[in-house]
């Protein structure tokens, strides 16, 4: 999709749009849900830091273990889960 083709919609249109059921998910599995009213209103900018490009040797078996997991698709986002839960777990405890 390109620049050129994009259009911006307001909420109002959004919504005009799913009542008449012209509105339909990218995804065959997309789920069904309803936003509140004041969703838009309470929602928040969060600033993330950029991410960091690092080299990292694995054992065999680590590796393995992530990459067999869900047919080779996306190990390493499951292995930075795996270590953003490991430090949340880390700050969370009393020093």
């Amino acid at each position: 999709m390109t620049a050129g083709n994009m259009k911006t919609l307001s909420l109002g249109e959004i919504r005009a749009l799913k009542d008449a059921g012209k509105l339909r998910p990218t995804r065959p599995d997309a789920p069904e849900f309803d936003l509140p009213d004041d969703f838009w209103t309470r929602a928040t900018l969060v600033e993330r830091e950029n991410r960091k490009s690092v080299h990292l040797r694995l054992d065999p078996e680590v590796y393995r273990f992530f990459k067999e997991d869900g047919d080779g698709r996306g190990h390493i986002k499951k292995m930075q889960q795996v270590l953003a839960s490991y430090v949340r777990a880390q700050k969370a405890q009393p020093r």
